[in-house]
Formats: structure tokens, C-alpha cells, sequence
């Protein structure tokens, strides 16, 4: 009786102590990208739930409507035509689709599915992406970073991750296909994710102040330099280049002015991933006292570019 007690306590404070996750993107919900960042977090030991769009909805910013019956089905065949507003999958009740904009999707996770899920309680974090191609500089199209965006606005701090590499491909063929390079990508990347969503929600809360989120591009995947999501080193960056005179950056790497993320992603060597902090309410970089207060939590995590 005493060891069960003793399990069914450890049960409980071990559930107390999972992070929450959110996890969308504005490819949809049934790409292998997203699927594979979704197995990776919850074999990691994170609580994860999926809303994301029921179709692809690449590019819509932070676009919203309310959701509508699916006219012609799912992308990929994953429901039919004339399928509810939102609807889940039937193998994992945690894995949604909202068929309106990404930032409605993240809506749809944060007020219905976490409450839900997460036992009446929002999500700790909530992850965008990975993206299929880069988003670098100028981000308000994009509806990864929408996605994100929308959660900080929900007071939910988040990233809005891409990469290059990924096709838009269906989870299926994660198996079906495990070693073509979509697929080794899109493994490699949801391990690049855990590392660095990891790193950012170790030290406890606040994670990133109000109304702050991140940026982070990958480079493409290879099969020398760039195979293993160990491989990536993350280097701080700023979205947009600017004058040095007119733009101070938080200080590191012996430099106040940070590189921008293009810059470092097309960057001729080197297995990296860019981290830009910036503000949801106008997707421009964020001053250099919030960049610092990211470069304090992921001090572990990020390198400075060669010299």
C-alpha cells in the first residue's frame, strides 16, 4: 500500500512538473514536419497538444476568421469534404485541426483544447512550426510567425521555427519513406527543436516577457556537417540589418550590434541556426534589453560565428 502511494505521488508530481506545449503551424496538420516536431517534444517528456490548420495556409500573416465546415476535405486525404470546423485525429484525440488561419488555430489550442488537455490550465509555450522554407527579415507574411505571434498577444510566450529542406510531404511518410531526405529533415529538425525549447524553458518562468516571441531558422540538413540535431549551433541575430550607428544590439559575442539572420543562415559553412527576438505586436526586432534577457536564458545554448 505504501509503495503505491509512493508511485501514484510520483505520477502526480511528475505531471505537475511537465511543461505544457502548444504546437501549430501554417502548413497544416497532417505535414511530416509538424507530426515529427510533435513525436519529438512528447518523447522528450513535454505534454504536447497539436492545433494547426486543417490545409496549408503558408503566407497569411496574422490573418484570422472563424473556422468553417472543410468543403473539400483535409490536406492529404486526412478528412473528408464537408468535415466539421475542427476535428482531431481519431488515433490521437491531441492531434487538431482548425480549418481557419494559423493564428486561429493557436486561438482554438490556447481557449478550447489546453483547458481541455491541460487540465483547465494554458499552455506553458506553444511552438510554430518547423516551417517548410525559411522565414528571414521581413516576417509579417508569414503565418508561422502569425501563429506565434498570436500566442504572445495571448500572453503565451512562443517561437516561430523554419527550415529549408522539408517538402510539403504527409506524416505518412515519415514511414513509409524514413530515409528520404524530407523525412531524415524533418527528424533532425524536431530534435534541433527540442534542444532549443529545452534550453529556453529550463530556468523556470517568466519565459520571455509579454508580448515577446522568437524567430529561429535552420539551415539545410546534410549528410556530413549538418546530419544530426547536435550538429546545430545557434547564433543570436536581429531580423532586419541595420546601421551600426543607429542600431544597438545587446552586447556578446565582442559586438553590440548583432548579425541578421540571413546573413548567418546563408552563410557559406556551417551547421547553424539563427535566433531573432522580436515584438508580436509589429514583427520588428526587440530592443536590446529584451534581447538580453534571451541571451541570459539560452547562455548555454548559443555560440558567436567564426571569426
Amino acid at each position: 500500500m505504501r509503495l503505491s502511494f509512493l508511485v501514484l505521488s510520483f505520477l502526480v508530481e511528475f505531471a505537475l512538473c511537465q511543461k505544457r506545449i502548444l504546437l501549430t503551424n501554417d502548413d497544416g496538420w497532417a505535414t511530416g514536419a509538424i507530426r515529427a516536431q510533435y513525436e519529438a517534444l512528447r518523447d522528450a517528456g513535454y505534454d504536447v497538444i497539436l492545433s494547426a490548420p486543417a490545409v496549408d495556409m503558408s503566407g497569411t500573416g496574422p490573418l484570422s476568421a472563424d473556422p468553417i465546415v472543410v468543403i473539400d476535405g483535409c490536406e492529404f486525404d486526412t478528412c473528408p469534404p464537408l468535415s466539421p470546423p475542427e476535428g482531431s485525429d481519431p488515433s490521437d484525440a491531441r492531434i487538431n485541426y482548425v480549418n481557419a488561419f494559423p493564428a486561429d488555430s493557436v486561438k482554438f489550442g490556447i481557449r478550447t483544447l489546453a483547458p481541455k488537455f491541460f487540465n483547465g490550465s494554458p499552455p506553458d509555450f506553444v511552438v510554430s512550426g518547423p516551417n517548410t522554407g525559411h522565414n528571414l527579415g521581413i516576417i509579417i507574411g508569414s503565418g508561422t510567425v502569425g501563429a506565434a505571434s498570436e500566442a504572445a498577444k495571448e500572453g503565451v510566450p512562443s517561437v516561430a521555427i523554419s527550415g529549408t529542406g522539408l517538402p510539403h510531404a504527409s506524416f505518412t511518410t515519415l514511414d513509409s519513406d524514413p530515409t528520404s531526405p524530407g523525412s531524415l529533415a524533418a527528424r533532425i529538425y524536431g530534435g534541433v527543436g527540442v534542444r532549443f525549447v529545452n534550453a529556453l524553458l529550463a530556468d523556470g518562468t517568466p519565459i520571455l516577457p509579454p508580448g515577446i516571441s522568437i524567430n529561429v531558422n535552420y539551415v539545410g540538413t546534410n549528410t556530413t556537417t549538418c546530419s544530426s540535431a547536435d550538429d546545430f549551433k545557434f547564433i543570436l541575430t536581429r531580423l532586419l540589418p541595420g546601421p551600426l550607428k543607429i542600431f544597438k544590439d545587446v552586447s556578446t559575442c565582442g559586438t553590440n550590434h548583432l548579425p541578421d539572420e540571413s546573413a548567418v543562415i546563408n552563410a557559406a559553412a556551417g551547421c547553424f541556426a539563427s535566433v531573432s527576438v522580436f515584438q508580436a505586436k509589429n514583427t520588428l526586432d526587440a530592443d536590446a534589453s529584451t534581447q538580453q534577457i534571451v541571451l541570459d536564458r539560452l547562455s548555454g545554448l548559443l555560440s558567436c560565428l567564426p571569426k
